[in-house]
């Protein structure tokens, strides 16, 4: 009689949320969310009918029944592991993922950080097509899609991954020619808008509590990424989301004259198809722009 093993995906995951005490250290060996490890765990709990983990908090301990079924299993797969690599290395299985993001946010912040992801999975193709169009209006097929939010879609899963704010930013050398010492002498400079966000400027002022300012000339932008590199090439000062301007207030190439006001801003969220909330490769690179947006804001 054909042996009954139980699902080997919910297996792995408690082996090693076992072995480490941790859904979230599972998730980060295993490449998925939190999310994910814990339903394998709970399929698994479900296929033998018994209780595997006590949940204290922050972290998991096994049932006195489920350390003996650990110490059982954890052999097999070093076991299992030592046999395949016998084999050789398996064949790369190259897999597509499919991001939609906005296009200044995709220039600014996930294209320096892409090269990371392919390092750590080079057998995945990320295909990722800029567009600023709704999400309810998006015609393609994307795995992920990347918008500001929080907003509630129907058939979709979100969750936030990279919070930010708004406030001036400029180049040193501009400082260096014309000072800024206090909001008020923002009247000796040029100030850069941007025609699809034409209130940054006079809500930044109002908080200031200086609106009636009038600057020494304004240039307009049709994009927000020409806006910020205009500010980076020195013509002048643009409101800069924080998150989006990082890496060059860290290399030097923009300063923050001013640490406040700074206008709250909508968060970065992905959005998820319901029909690929399981996806094991759309869990994993959720979980990527998690801890890239935690790495990236300011401690």
């Amino acid at each position: 009689m054909k042996p009954i093993l139980p699902p080997l995906n919910a297996l792995r995951a408690f082996e090693a949320a076992g072995r480490l005490g941790s859904f979230k250290e599972a998730a980060a060996e295993l490449h998925v969310t939190p999310g994910a490890v814990s339903q394998q765990v709970r399929l698994l709990e479900d296929w033998l009918g018994a209780a595997l983990f006590e949940r204290h908090n922050r972290r998991v301990a096994l049932t006195p029944a489920a350390k003996t079924y650990l110490e059982e299993i954890g052999p097999l797969f070093e076991r299992l592991a030592q046999a395949t690599a016998q084999y050789g290395v398996p064949k790369a299985v190259t897999r597509t993922l499919t991001v939609s993001a906005l296009a200044t946010f995709t220039l600014r912040w996930l294209v320096p950080r892409l090269a990371k992801f392919r390092a750590q999975h080079p057998d995945v193709e990320v295909k990722v097509d800029t567009s600023n169009e709704p999400l309810e209006s998006l015609e393609a097929d994307c795995d992920v899609i990347i918008r500001g939010g929080p907003d509630t879609f129907y058939g979709y899963s979100m969750r936030p991954f990279l919070s930010e704010e708004r406030l001036p930013v400029c180049s040193p050398a501009l400082l260096q020619r014309v000072p800024l010492r206090s909001p008020e002498d923002l009247r000796q400079h040029t100030l850069l808008h941007t025609s699809s966000l034409p209130r940054l400027w006079p809500d930044w002022l109002s908080s200031a509590r200086i609106p009636a300012l009038k600057p020494a000339a304004t240039l307009t932008f049709d994009h927000f990424y020409l806006t910020l590199q205009a500010a980076i090439d020195g013509i002048g000062i643009a409101m800069g989301p924080t998150a989006l301007v990082s890496d060059d207030l860290a290399a030097g190439r923009l300063v923050a004259p001013f640490d406040a006001p700074r206008l709250p801003s909508r968060s970065y969220c992905v959005y998820v198809p319901n029909e690929k909330a399981d996806d094991e490769l759309v869990g994993l690179f959720c979980a990527w722009l998690e801890r890239e947006g935690r790495a990236s804001m300011p401690a």
